[in-house]
């Protein structure tokens, strides 16, 4: 079994995916709108530029997400998109393109239980968890 985020998003889908494949350096496999998909005539031709389904691979992970119907998105609550590195470098330049624009909301630190951790909300409204350099 394998869990994989969803995220949603209010018509910034598209540019949330491809803002997440560069800062993860992953590969964009699918990236389908709705015009461009098989139920195009069975949506209103305003969801036509919609993302239907954005599938991106980040090492041997996986990230999935649309745009929700005009009208019914709702912001993320109670959860965090979780990264774990043991890069710590890595980890920072990452906290970094994913907080810049968006929140911090604990900054990239010394914790007790990692050499840097930090929880920010990225300018699309996803949140996220970055947890690099695990201590023993």
């Amino acid at each position: 079994m394998r869990l994989i985020p969803y995220l949603n998003f209010d018509g910034t889908c598209e540019e949330a995916f491809k803002f997440y494949e560069k800062v993860f350096d992953g590969q964009l496999e699918v990236l389908m709108t709705h015009e461009n998909s098989p139920m195009k005539d069975q949506v209103p031709p305003e969801w036509g530029p919609r993302i239907m389904h954005a599938f991106l691979t980040i090492g041997d992970a996986q990230l999935m997400g649309s745009d929700a119907p005009p009208g019914q998105f709702t912001k993320a609550q109670g959860t965090f998109v979780s990264v774990n590195l043991e890069d710590v470098a890595r980890g920072e330049r990452i906290f970094q393109q994913l907080s810049s624009g968006g929140t911090t909301i604990m900054p990239f630190e010394k914790t007790f239980w990692a050499e840097r951790f930090g929880m920010a909300i990225d300018r699309f409204g996803t949140p996220w968890m970055v947890n690099a350099g695990q201590m023993t």
